[in-house]
């Protein structure tokens, strides 16, 4: 086991100097390192602290970190508003853009008979390992890898390695980690640490990262009910005890078991970090197993005005539409392009209710004909947010004064909500939330 720093629980509240001292563990303990790359997450996931993190990162080493790169994936570039919002005034000259399909390396690959195991049966095809180049070539003798442990519809729980391999991957191995999961069923994962990806990352972990000086700096960061996060946990490490320790934690403080399947399900997305139905449809994913059968999901998202992340997946969606995962499996088995898009095609299935329940958008940008043509009922933001009293809401059970009740959330993607019965549920000792 090696874990450097290890503090948390369901009760603590970190702050700065917990940051400092994590940090500091983490630089001790790759010697006296002169070249050290930072990768913390992008503005989507500005609540890890991650930007935090790398600001005092920045302090303490000073010109020893020479490269601070966020783990893009596919997303974009960020802006200058974007930067601002994550990492205040770190130096900009330090950024370095990771570009998802012109600078990566593969290493190497994870055989079809592994993943085939993993997934079982499921996907049957080798898994390629690959990261951005400047992870191997750029002479670094500590490479930080900073982000937040928390439930997530692809991994289970998201970030450590997850960081590395799709944070700073290529296309074939993003592409084809999403599609495995998609086709495994998300629900089946959602909150957990032992998965079928998350296996496949941590055998391409042990047979190809073992020369690089990865260290990894994990939060696990609670959302009260009245909106504030809290930092509940800080572990830094550089092997996957870390990362289950991390886990752990974040399974007690971030899956909430309601003790009833709601009819309506009310959820806000921050205008500043949801932009996209790409990230946006965390509303759908991590409310899923919440929502009783026949209900209704309310996403209001006054900043989404587009749908994909690029202007390829953004064509594809328009084209497709969120469809039932059966459908889904026929368009990919009949057109080339989502072949050639397996990311895309994992997300219209993630997107999907599968006819369960009923999703109403309320998007800032995006017509009522553009909702509808993929699949969602439309909704006005203002009008929601009225009838709804969002503003100032605490999470959970509030009826409207027609008499309508609903849950509300107010930003889904910090955690998992489940109903008592939901066949997936992730852990029953998980105390129960009203």
């Amino acid at each position: 086991m090696s874990i450097f720093f290890s503090r948390g629980s369901a009760t603590a509240e970190l702050g700065e100097s917990d940051f400092r001292e994590g940090l500091q563990a983490a630089i001790d303990a790759g010697g006296n390192p002169q070249r050290v790359l930072a990768i913390p997450p992008d503005h989507t996931r500005s609540d890890s602290r991650a930007g935090e993190l790398t600001r005092l990162a920045h302090e303490l080493l000073g010109d020893r970190l020479t490269d601070v790169m966020p783990a893009l994936g596919t997303h974009e570039a960020m802006s200058e508003a974007e930067l601002q919002y994550m990492f205040g005034d770190l130096p900009r000259e330090l950024i370095r853009v990771h570009d998802w399909k012109n600078s990566v390396a593969t290493l190497g690959h994870v055989d079809a008979e592994f993943v085939s195991q993993a997934t079982e049966g499921i996907y049957n095809r080798p898994w390629a390992a690959q990261v951005n180049r400047l992870l191997i070539e750029g002479g670094h003798d500590l490479i930080l890898s900073l982000g937040q442990v928390v439930p997530h519809e692809v991994i289970g729980m998201a970030n450590y390695n997850k960081n590395v391999f799709i944070g700073t991957g290529g296309d074939k191995g993003i592409n084809e980690s999403h599609y495995l999961t998609a086709l495994y069923g998300m629900e089946r994962i959602m909150g957990r640490c032992d998965t079928p990806l998350r296996r496949i990352l941590n055998e391409a972990h042990d047979r190809y990262c073992g020369n690089m000086p990865l260290v990894f700096v994990l939060t696990v960061v609670e959302s009260l009910a009245d909106g504030r996060k809290v930092v509940r946990g800080l572990f830094v490490g550089n092997t996957h005890d870390v990362f289950l320790a991390a886990g752990e934690l974040s399974a007690q403080v971030n899956c909430f078991v309601i003790d009833r399947a709601p009819q309506t399900v009310v959820v806000t997305m921050n205008p500043q970090k949801y932009k996209r139905t790409w990230l946006a449809n965390k509303s759908i994913y991590r409310t899923r197993m919440l929502i009783g059968d026949g209900g209704r999901l309310i996403v209001i998202a006054p900043g989404v005005k587009q749908f994909g992340e690029s202007a390829t997946v953004d064509r594809l969606i328009r084209k497709y539409g969120y469809r039932h995962t059966p459908q889904v499996l026929r368009l990919v088995a009949e057109n080339e392009e989502l072949q050639e898009n397996l990311g895309t095609a994992a997300h219209l299935i993630h997107g999907t209710s599968e006819g369960r329940f009923d999703v109403v958008y309320a998007p800032g940008e995006l017509t009522h004909k553009e909702i509808a043509s993929v699949g969602y009922q439309f909704g006005d933001w203002r009008e929601l947010t009225e009838r709804y009293n969002c503003n100032g809401l605490n999470n959970g059970w509030h009826t409207t004064p027609d008499g309508e009740e609903f849950y509300f959330i107010g930003d889904p993607g910090l955690g998992l909500w489940m109903n008592a019965d939901h066949p997936h549920v992730v852990n029953s000792s998980i105390k129960p939330h009203a």
